[in-house]
């Protein structure tokens, strides 16, 4: 418990940090819909004129711009790379930051196993990407509200947001287990963001050329579809089990790797 508490004071301002800023871009997309809204049909017949390249990176492929639903789903896309890059780096930095900070001696001198200081290191990062999320969800109801003059769509918004903590567990356990592989731990942060981008380009890649979907699996950008999660309320199982077994891989990585490394101090 100390070592939980002691990882969520040293977060403590990142994740208040990492929250204003959804907050913010939540409430400035709200803002840019209404605009949307008031234009009408138009926007989306200019959007249909964009370059299709342009319209996969930013999300707006088959959305509907003028309804709330429609944009929102535009939105799981940030939603996705930002929970994604908070969770990896959080992951990363968490496992890594001992060595890198010359701190190792004076955490596992005292009679811990290491695995138990992983166990509450993990925890401790759970809580924050929880957090995130929370704020996230809390934030996209109040500001749609305030702005949706429609049928509420708070379920769908839940929906997305349980499709975005998923994301986040992967991201947070790859990070942590690239960090317990990484010989270079001042590096591990990089090397696991970079993973995720490489990650996030390969998701647009296949929606720009349907030839290479079969490469879906590799990227979980592409598990969950904010438009079909939106409109079906379902995920696909195949995708489900592929995230667990992701993630439960990564945490067996991250266990048995730091349990046997040479801690450099």
């Amino acid at each position: 418990m100390n070592i939980v508490l002691r990882e969520l004071r040293a977060n403590l301002k990142s994740i208040i940090i990492w929250s204003l800023c959804m907050i913010f871009l939540i409430y400035v997309g709200m803002v840019k819909y209404s605009g949307f809204a008031a234009a009408g049909e138009g926007v989306n017949e200019l959007m249909a004129q964009m370059p299709e390249v342009l319209k996969n990176m930013l999300g707006m492929n088959e959305m509907d711009l003028t309804s709330v639903s429609g944009f929102y789903a535009i939105f799981y896309l940030y939603f996705m790379l930002i929970a994604g890059v908070h969770a990896v780096m959080l992951g990363a930095v968490i496992i890594s930051k001992e060595e890198r900070d010359k701190t190792a001696d004076f955490l596992f001198v005292k009679p811990i196993l290491r695995s138990r200081a992983v166990t509450a290191k993990l925890a401790a990062a759970f809580i924050n990407i929880v957090v995130l999320n929370l704020v996230t969800l809390v934030s996209s109801i109040i500001f749609v509200g305030m702005f949706n003059e429609g049928e509420p769509i708070n379920d769908q918004i839940v929906r997305l947001m349980l499709a975005l903590f998923i994301l986040q567990i992967i991201f947070l356990t790859l990070g942590a287990s690239i960090a317990a592989i990484a010989r270079n731990t001042k590096k591990a942060a990089s090397v696991a963001t970079t993973v995720l981008l490489t990650a996030f380009i390969l998701s647009i890649a296949i929606d720009l050329n349907d030839k290479i979907d079969y490469l879906t699996f590799l990227t979980p950008f592409k598990y969950f579809n904010a438009g079909k999660v939106m409109r079906e309320g379902s995920y696909e199982p195949v995708y489900l089990l592929l995230s667990a077994a992701i993630a439960a891989a990564c945490t067996a990585v991250t266990y048995v790797v730091y349990k046997r490394r040479d801690l450099h101090v």
